[in-house]
C-alpha cells in the first residue's frame, strides 16, 4: 500500500489531503489483513502518532507487526537520489531535498528493523527484510 498512490487519488478526486491518505490505508489494511493477507505500508510514517496507528490496525487484525525504518545515512547520496528520482504517479509532485529535509519527522522510539540504504543493496535491503519477516 503506497500512501503517495492513495494521497494523490484523493487529490485527483478534489479533496485537499492531510491526513485522509493514511486513514484510507489504515482501513484497507485491517481489511486485507483480517483477509489473511500481508500487508506491506510504503508511506513516510513520521511521527509516533502515525507508526502507533499502524501497530493498532495489526492488533486489531490479531497478526504481527514488523517496523522497518529505511535510511540513507550517506547525506549527499539521499540527496542525489531525492534530486535525480523520476515521478511514477501522474499528477504526484516529487519532494524537494529542502522539503525533505525540513519534514516533521520525529525519530522512532519503538523496535524496528533498520535498513541502511546506502551501505546494502536492494536486494540485501530486501533479504534483511524477508529474514526478519520469519523470526
Amino acid at each position: 500500500m503506497r500512501i503517495d498512490t492513495i494521497e494523490q487519488a484523493l487529490r485527483n478526486a478534489g479533496w485537499n489531503v492531510n491526513g485522509e491518505g493514511y486513514a484510507v490505508a489504515y482501513a484497507v489494511a485491517e481489511e486485507n489483513l483480517r483477509l489473511g493477507r500481508t500487508v506491506i505500508a510504503d508511506c513516510v510514517n513520521p511521527w509516533p502518532l502515525t507508526r502507533s496507528e499502524w501497530n493498532a490496525v495489526a492488533n486489531r487484525a490479531g497478526v504481527r507487526t514488523l517496523n522497518v525504518e529505511l535510511v540513507c545515512s550517506d547525506g549527499d547520496e539521499h540527496r542525489r537520489r531525492v534530486e535525480s528520482r523520476a515521478g511514477d504517479i501522474d499528477g504526484h509532485k516529487l519532494p524537494t531535498w529542502s522539503e525533505v529535509v525540513e519534514r516533521d519527522y520525529r525519530a522512532w522510539s519503538q523496535d524496528r528493523l533498520i535498513v541502511d540504504t546506502a551501505r546494502s543493496s536492494v536486494d540485501e535491503s530486501v533479504r534483511a527484510i524477508l529474514l526478519a519477516m520469519r523470526n
